[in-house]
């Protein structure tokens, strides 16, 4: 059974959606059974990476408000994390795009360690505060995932793993998505934001029991998730 996953680097709810899924699927009798497919979506394609603006005064300026509701919105987030064991550094987070990142996920998909190589950024982003449109930074963190660093070397001097970006991108517009982290189980059920781990598993076990059933209309469950231009909630 397959379950692919849209997903940003700077998404937390995508993290979080990531630790609550991950919770579900290790409670699944048949998890050996399933295929998680990591899919790329940017929420901002058009974000120019900035090292002088902190993630705070960045997203005050994305939604016209002020620092101090910023920090409440990033504190906010921060405790759903803590409630899963993650830690959020919002101090630390760098403003950067993520296009190049996603190409990194692309490649490590390509040998199979794509889940490997969204923890690591994931961790890179939100906890250690690593620029994540950094080639340096990149390849290190790609390195640290179980990737080859040659490899990774000669994918920043090319076009290598764009047009992958790409294409995952259009198939998230032919089906509507416009929010991460977006599930979908086995082409039918549909599952749009960090959930609960026992609405995952809920869908799990569901999924399973109409196992390679064609593809119909989607049923879905929706929750926390973030929009394109920072909208997260």
């Amino acid at each position: 059974m397959e379950i692919k996953i849209w997903s940003d680097i700077r998404c937390p709810f995508c993290y979080i959606g990531k630790r609550k899924f991950e919770k579900a699927l290790n409670q699944f009798a048949h998890k050996e059974q399933v295929k998680v497919i990591w899919k790329s979506f940017e929420l901002d394609p058009n974000l120019t990476t900035n090292t002088n603006v902190n993630s705070t005064e960045h997203l005050a300026n994305a939604k016209g408000i002020s620092k101090a509701e910023a920090e409440g919105m990033e504190k906010y987030v921060a405790n759903i994390a803590k409630e899963i064991e993650l830690q959020f550094n919002s101090e630390k987070m760098i403003v950067a795009n993520s296009f190049n990142a996603h190409r990194l996920i692309q490649f490590a998909k390509s040998v199979g360690r794509a889940n490997d190589a969204e923890e690591a950024l994931f961790k890179a982003f939100f906890v250690d505060g690593k620029n994540i449109d950094d080639i340096p930074a990149l390849i290190e963190t790609g390195v640290a995932a179980g990737l080859d660093k040659e490899k990774l070397q000669n994918i920043y001097q090319s076009e290598d793993f764009k047009n992958e970006v790409r294409s995952d991108e259009g198939e998230a517009g032919n089906l509507g998505i416009n929010g991460v982290p977006f599930f979908v189980f086995n082409d039918k059920y549909a599952v749009s934001g960090a959930q609960s781990p026992e609405t995952f598993l809920e869908v799990l076990e569901q999924s399973w029991k109409e196992f390679a059933e064609g593809k119909p209309e989607f049923i879905l469950t929706e929750g926390p998730s973030c929009e394109p231009r920072g909208n997260c909630n």
